[in-house]
């Protein structure tokens, strides 16, 4: 029962992290991307920061720490590391994806952000000196063939001349400073109190945010429409899914969890296309599911 709740954490987290594309791009139709992250981010911090100040929190921190395997107290060094992250995954790579989603579809950015799964792989190898075993270059070459259909739109000879494709290539540089988090988060992921390190993070990001907004003069405004699509992004495909992926961690073990997370580009394609009524072409579709097979290798441990 126990391992069931794992796959429906995992499940439910990447639908939540799914649709993040196609609400974003809803918002981006009346709002600047630096807006939309300073609001959804800080939204998101205070929703983690309630949870911990609530009696939900020991409940949680129960959920995702295995009993004698988190470390309690955060050092200085620690907090250098969690500072460096958080402009990481909450400033820069978000300020990259709102601007590439801005000349994208919501279905390209979506299928696309697989590359992140390839740069951490990739990253590991370098920084941790992990080693790479035979499946590994053929998931990795499944991971660039279907990368590179969707960041060209198979059209080479037209790449410098269309805007849609810069898009993608921001969508892609999003995912390299999100693998960048992912890699360095290595050295927070056995601290206790992860609901602070991840609500820190969002915060930071979403101040930094903010004050970037106020020195472009940027427009502040938070239109009451849009208020619903931003508080979706930040209470569920920020800070509950951060959750769910966790417990799922905790229940079924991370390989399983890196294998199934991806899942969630392909939810976030078929909303785009339901919701956004976005184009999702049969080759889109191939090469999604050639990026697919790639992580599901890499991530494959032969049991």
């Amino acid at each position: 029962m126990r391992r069931l709740w794992g796959y429906i954490s995992i499940i439910t987290a990447t639908i939540f992290f799914g649709i993040s594309a196609t609400l974003d791009k809803i918002m981006l139709s009346s709002m600047h991307p630096v807006t939309i992250g300073a609001y959804t981010y800080i939204i998101a911090g205070i929703f983690l920061f309630l949870i911990r100040e609530t009696p939900l929190r020991e409940h949680v921190l129960n959920a995702i720490n295995r009993k004698g395997e988190s470390e309690a107290r955060i050092k200085r060094n620690d907090y250098l590391i969690l500072l460096l992250t958080a402009l990481l995954s909450t400033v820069i790579a978000p300020l990259l994806f709102l601007t590439g989603l801005g000349d994208t579809t919501a279905v390209n950015a979506s299928l696309i952000l697989n590359v992140e799964v390839l740069f951490i792989i990739l990253l590991g190898y370098l920084i941790f000196r992990e080693t790479l075993q035979l499946k590994d270059f053929m998931g990795i070459v499944l991971i660039i063939l279907g990368a590179v259909y969707l960041l060209t739109e198979g059209d080479f000879s037209t790449i410098l001349q269309n805007v849609a494709v810069t898009g993608n290539f921001l969508v892609m540089a999003a995912a390299f400073f999100w693998s960048l988090d992912t890699v360095l988060s290595k050295f927070l992921s056995r601290k206790r109190d992860l609901i602070f390190i991840s609500g820190v993070k969002s915060s930071v990001g979403g101040f930094v945010l903010l004050i970037i907004m106020l020195i472009l003069g940027i427009n502040t405004e938070l239109p009451l429409e849009m208020l619903p699509y931003a508080l979706g992004v930040s209470v569920f495909s920020i800070g509950c899914s951060f959750i769910l992926i966790y417990i799922a961690i905790r229940e079924i073990g991370a390989s399983m969890v890196g294998a199934l997370f991806p899942l969630s580009s392909l939810f976030g394609a078929i909303f785009a296309f339901i919701i956004l009524r976005e184009p999702f072409s049969i080759m889109q579709g191939i090469s999604g599911i050639v990026m697919l097979t790639g992580v599901f290798i890499l991530y494959w441990n032969g049991k």
